[in-house]
């Protein structure tokens, strides 16, 4: 028994083999099309088909059953799309006549073997509205696949060829050179900041500052004017000015003064070359400033007024000591 596919459609079947008895009978009937999709004299490999049946004067409300044929027809014919239903007529209902159709259904089908195939017979079952079952056999159609012949007289067999080489333009090879330029520019750019890095970690690179002195004395300036010596801001005034003096004494003997105490201070001055005076005065000035600090003891005005003079004494007489002992022994070397 052979399985069929059930399409349900409000539609179909032809008038030649209706049936008037009920149930299920079988009728010979012609409607069967191959048909190629695209029009050649010839069916060749992998050309697609139509295979189907053309109904007319179904009535509308008809159902119908088509064979189920799902990938395969034969072993060497392939169904590449299943079946399908086109409308080819439609005729709307009269007084004395209902609606009706003229339709196609069909499958797609290719092969890929060279030589004649016998496709099967089509069987369709219908369902007239009224409940009428009939059938409808359609008979078997032939399908031959051929090649493209060969012409054997003028056929010439040749070597496989190897390729064409054409030159190599600059157009093509520009964007390999900007490839290999920017390359090699991000190599150098790595390469440089890895050694920058490295020089910078190692201290091979000193930035560069304003002169101690420089700095130590536009510190001090600030702290100038008398608003500094009101009780309340002594701290504040005598911590600014001994930390600029701290600050120069580093960058200028290499003594860690800001980790210092006054007494320590002193001790790794006295082998600088200070005079005595100046050194005393410097030390009063950091005693005083520990006393208002630590103590809470309020200066005079006369010592607050001597801060910054001595403290800016300090710096411009160690400077210029400094730059005289540059300049002697660059006299030295000549």
């Amino acid at each position: 028994m052979k399985r069929f596919l059930k399409i349900a459609a409000v539609l179909l079947c032809m008038p030649a083999v209706l049936l008037n008895a009920r149930g299920r009978e079988e009728k010979s009937a012609d409607g069967a099309f191959l048909r190629q999709l695209q029009q050649r004299d010839s069916v060749l490999i992998a050309d697609q088909l139509k295979y189907g049946v053309r109904l007319n004067n179904i009535p509308e409300g008809t159902r119908l059953v088509f064979p189920d044929w799902r990938d395969t027809v034969t072993a060497d014919v392939e169904i590449v799309r299943p079946w399908q239903i086109d409308t080819v007529a439609y005729r709307k209902a009269t007084k004395t006549k209902g609606a009706s159709m003229d339709i196609e259904a069909f499958v797609v089908l290719t092969s890929f073997e060279e030589g004649l195939h016998d496709l099967p017979g089509i069987d369709v079952v219908r369902w007239f509205p009224d409940g009428v079952t009939d059938s409808l056999s359609f008979e078997y159609q032939q399908l031959v696949v051929t090649t493209l012949p060969v012409d054997t007289a003028t056929f010439e067999v040749h070597d496989i060829k190897g390729q064409i080489r054409y030159p190599v333009t600059f157009k093509e090879v520009l964007p390999y050179i900007c490839g290999v330029l920017a390359f090699a520019a991000l190599v150098a750019l790595i390469v440089w900041l890895i050694i920058r890095y490295r020089r910078n970690k190692s201290g091979e690179i000193e930035v560069r500052k304003e002169p101690a002195h420089i700095v130590a004395l536009r510190e001090l300036d600030k702290w100038r004017g008398e608003k500094h010596w009101a009780p309340a801001q002594q701290k504040a005034f005598y911590s600014g000015v001994t930390d600029a003096l701290r600050e120069y004494i580093d960058a200028r003997y290499g003594i860690s003064a800001m980790e210092m105490t006054t007494q320590e201070i002193f001790d790794g001055l006295k082998k600088e070359d200070i005079p005595d005076e100046l050194r005393a005065s410097l030390k009063d000035l950091f005693e005083r400033a520990d006393f208002i600090k630590f103590a809470k003891h309020a200066a005079e005005r006369e010592e607050n007024a001597s801060v910054v003079p001595t403290a800016v004494r300090f710096v411009t007489s160690t400077y210029q000591v400094e730059v005289e002992n540059e300049a002697e022994a660059q006299a030295n070397t000549k």
